[in-house]
């Protein structure tokens, strides 16, 4: 209905964002990290347990945000970083 017909002859180009679930893995791996530092300041062994999370939570991270450059270079729009 609010189709004019006119069409614009410069491509626009929207800025590529990181992926959302990159943006949370990062937030845990960051709350990880800071979880894992306490635990260790406070001498329990628990904060290995935190480690591993922060080292499989910062591998989420680096796949999503390659995946979504990759995407963003398949559609055509700028990947470089």
């Amino acid at each position: 209905m609010g189709d004019t017909g006119r069409r614009s002859s410069v491509p626009r180009q929207e800025p590529n964002p990181m992926p959302r679930i990159a943006l949370y893995s990062l937030i845990v791996c960051v709350l990880a990290v800071v979880a894992a530092v306490v635990s260790f300041v406070q001498g329990s062994w628990l904060g290995i347990v935190w480690v591993l999370l922060a080292g499989l939570s910062s591998n989420m991270t680096f796949l999503a945000v390659r995946r979504g450059r990759a995407a963003a270079a398949a559609r055509g729009g700028s990947a470089t970083g």
